[in-house]
């Protein structure tokens, strides 16, 4: 019976990602570069092609992603500040998806297996950020101004 604490090693000629998996992570690489260009070339405040936000339009109340649209714009332009007015958990949230990105890479290069280092009290603190900071935004008041696009 194996170790549990041996590290996993492919089988010599295996890879770590089939080749499924790598042709739909290219086109997945492929598409958002193309819609980052889109969205670098198009501000949304000028054109209005981009989709809207049904729950914004039904209620009239801030979705936790109002103003990602516009703050990823502003990303792309280099203006980090900007982005983060127009939607803070935007800012917050990318760095985290950058650890984890980068992490699973690491671990794809060291032909470990990729595991999602994510406890479930993690999610569940996530969860609860991204549910006060929407329910703030949509108070009345001045210092929850500065949460709204």
């Amino acid at each position: 019976m194996p170790s549990s604490d041996a590290p996993f090693k492919p089988a010599s000629g295996a890879r770590l990602f089939p080749m499924g998996a790598r042709a739909g992570l290219t086109v997945c690489v492929l598409l958002a570069a193309v819609a980052s260009l889109v969205l670098f070339c198009f501000d949304p405040r000028q054109y209005h092609f981009y989709p809207v936000c049904f729950f914004h339009k039904a209620t009239g109340l801030l979705c936790p992603g109002c103003g990602a649209l516009r703050g990823f714009h502003e990303l792309l332009h280099g203006q980090l500040a900007a982005a983060f007015r127009l939607n803070p958990m935007l800012v917050v949230s990318l760095l985290f998806l950058f650890w984890f990105g980068l992490r699973y890479g690491l671990q794809a290069a060291r032909n470990q297996p990729a595991t999602p280092a994510l406890r479930p009290a993690w999610l569940w603190l996530i969860l609860t950020a991204v549910l006060v900071v929407s329910v703030l935004r949509n108070l009345p008041g001045t210092p929850f101004a500065l949460l709204r696009p």
